[in-house]
């Protein structure tokens, strides 16, 4: 049942709007159980593919709806925590990701983007700020980043990529005994990737964002996790290292 569903939506046979039939036509259609169709279409709901109104008029039944950004980048962050993946293959995607989230937004940012995006940064000039509202305004940085770039799906694909990976790097930046050079280099990185995104320069936003991505796990999150210098790709796991991505 979910899977001759899925084949309608992909195959355009069905889009958002559309009303499946009721579940008796459903039952007769397919060969299958009411037992069946009904856990199907509840599978459905739950995962914000359909939505269901009781009635007999024109908004009732099962309706095909679209998938909200929050639903599509909670199963990407529970799928990144489920999976285990290597850090250092999160870090690879995150790079990846957040330096064409970067050049997006170089060029195509707006003054309210851009406002969106300094607010975090501001916040973090704060010295007296904790490392966990610290580290929250890290994330809502780098969120601001992949929306103002106006790539729906990559954004979304930013967000959760970048909220799985939040508790691991909450637990880097406890684990730091000189907390302020760091949090000083964060925000210099931090600084400098807004200006070259308020500048529109699209070459200098996508380097350094990932020279930063790259930089801090290489400098200090290796270091905080006793994780090798140099490893070959996959070999060391969020399972030998006890870094395995969570969602936030």
């Amino acid at each position: 049942m979910l899977a001759r569903i899925e084949d309608q939506i992909l195959a355009g046979n069905l889009g958002v709007g559309d009303r499946l039939p009721p579940e008796r036509e459903l039952v007769e259609l397919l060969g299958v159980s009411r037992a069946a169709v009904r856990e199907a279409l509840r599978v459905l709901e739950a995962q914000g593919v359909l939505r269901s109104r009781v009635g007999t008029g024109p908004g009732s039944g099962s309706v095909i709806s679209a998938m909200p950004s929050n639903g599509l980048t909670q199963l990407l962050r529970l799928h990144m925590a489920l999976a285990n993946f290597p850090l250092d293959d999160v870090v690879e995607a995150r790079a990846t990701l957040e330096r064409a989230s970067a050049r997006l937004a170089a060029g195509h940012a707006s003054q309210e983007d851009l406002s969106r995006i300094r607010e975090p940064l501001v916040r973090m000039d704060d010295k007296a700020l904790g490392r966990e509202l610290f580290n929250d305004y890290d994330t809502a940085f780098h969120v601001a980043i992949a929306e103002a770039g106006g790539n729906r799906l990559m954004a979304d694909m930013t967000v959760a990529v970048r909220n799985a990976v939040r508790r691991t790097l909450l637990t880097v930046f406890h684990k730091i005994a000189d907390w302020e050079p760091i949090a000083v280099r964060l925000r210099a990185d931090h600084h400098a990737i807004y200006n070259a995104i308020a500048t529109g320069d699209v070459e200098r936003a996508g380097d350094l964002v990932e020279q930063h991505i790259r930089g801090f796990h290489d400098d200090v999150v290796r270091k905080a996790l006793n994780m090798p210098e140099a490893e070959a790709p996959g070999t060391t796991g969020a399972a030998a290292t006890g870094t395995g991505t969570e969602p936030a």
